[in-house]
């Protein structure tokens, strides 16, 4: 089936040795915010996470939630039959997953959104941040990921490029980007995809980490180690163990000896007007590289909303109001994640029209766009899923169990 898609993500080489840009194109998808040090000094331009991390607004923050106050409006009963529910599950896969504490209990649940739907960071410790939102509300996120801990580059547009560890930093204020930026650092991956079972246009972030132009493809060939920019890079086919490459002028080289080339590339992620896609390097045929339309979604395009719609029943109700899903996603940037056919989907919930369940491994997604999706093997769109409340207009929740969804329709 081909997918049209595209993709925004950000990805720097190394700080000293990566050159930067003069900007000569639209510079609104890139991250860019004031960073304030713990002893009140501010810097501000253009951002990325880390060493080879996120730099575009599209891409995702993620961690674990540190609480979770929605099992308080399930009743004993149905708190008990989720319990038990989770028992027989891990039981069977030899984990467990339940957190007790006093008479309370509850799933740790992640915590994933595109960078543009984040106001402010507040960093507590190492391992912990406070979250502003866009519409102000706030959400506490521990450990979970390399987006905590790490450090942080800034390109400053007086002093230039500056990487901070991150026990160094007490907030990170995110702003509009300049349409055009004095300089930055490079342009972004873009071109065609193809995989086995169709293609996808958009732009490519290579092997999770190369997002940039300025970012280099490694390899040996025989006549020794190559390091090629992928600003110069024509098209790229895997082949054998390695990979056939040409270059922008006609040259041909055959690469391996390397994660960028051989099969232990950690896969091409692209992302979509609905979502992002991670298509493993089996899957993985061809890509040809062409000049990218602009650098993304703009910061401004990001507006943070509770999730609403009308969920009907198994047992033919029909429930309309403010939706959490799977106990826990309450806003509209949260995202559903699933496989089709080995290509694992990352979608906003304000993007999807309609979730339907069809047996306990899949769910059917229509999206807003009109597409239409089979995923499986996540939480999310099995049987793991704990479930939805729906509050009606006077705010009084129903509990509805996953296994007795028949579809939700979101606004």
């Amino acid at each position: 089936m081909i997918r049209s898609i595209i993709l925004k993500s950000a990805l720097f080489l190394g700080l000293i040795a990566a050159p930067f840009l003069t900007a000569n194109a639209q510079d609104e998808g890139f991250i860019y915010g004031k960073l304030t040090t713990i002893d009140g000094k501010s810097y501000t331009g253009q951002m990325r996470w880390g060493d080879r991390g996120e730099g575009y607004w599209t891409d995702h923050f993620n961690g674990n939630k540190e609480e979770n106050d929605n099992y308080r409006h399930l009743t004993r009963e149905e708190k008990n039959d989720l319990r038990d529910e989770q028992r027989r599950r891990n039981s069977s896969w030899g984990s467990f997953t339940i957190s007790w504490g006093n008479s309370s209990w509850e799933t740790t649940h992640e915590f994933r959104t595109e960078f543009g739907n984040i106001s402010r960071i507040d960093i507590n410790r190492r391992s912990e941040v406070e979250l502003t939102l866009r519409n102000g509300d706030r959400i506490f996120v521990k450990d979970g990921s390399d987006d905590m801990g790490g450090t942080i580059t800034i390109l400053d547009q007086e002093l230039g490029s500056m990487k901070f560890n991150w026990n160094r930093i007490e907030t990170i204020e995110f702003m509009d980007t300049p349409s055009k930026l004095t300089s930055r650092i490079g342009d972004a991956l873009y071109g065609t995809v193809e995989y086995y079972g169709g293609s996808i246009t958009g732009f490519v972030q290579w092997d999770h980490d190369e997002r940039f132009s300025t970012n280099v493809l490694d390899g040996d060939t025989r006549d020794g180690d190559m390091k090629i920019e992928f600003g110069n890079i024509k098209s790229i086919e895997r082949d054998r163990s390695g990979s056939n490459v040409v270059t922008k002028s006609g040259r041909e080289l055959y690469l391996r000896g390397s994660n960028d080339v051989d099969n232990s590339n950690g896969g091409i992620i692209v992302s979509t007007d609905f979502g992002r896609v991670d298509i493993p390097w089996k899957e993985f045929k061809r890509v040809e590289f062409t000049n990218a339309p602009n650098s993304g979604k703009a910061y401004s395009d990001y507006e943070v909303k509770k999730i609403s719609g009308t969920v009907e029943t198994t047992k033919g109700e029909t429930l309309s109001g403010e939706i959490i899903f799977d106990l826990d996603e309450e806003y509209n940037f949260e995202i559903i994640q699933g496989e089709d056919d080995n290509i694992e989907y990352f979608i906003p919930i304000e993007n999807i029209k309609s979730f339907s369940p069809r047996n306990y491994d899949n769910a059917r997604i229509v999206l807003k766009n009109g597409k239409e999706l089979t995923l499986g093997s996540g939480r999310d769109v099995s049987d793991e899923n704990e479930g939805v409340l729906v509050f009606n207009s006077s705010g009084k929740p129903t509990y509805v169990k996953y296994e007795n969804i028949k579809q939700i329709s979101f606004n």
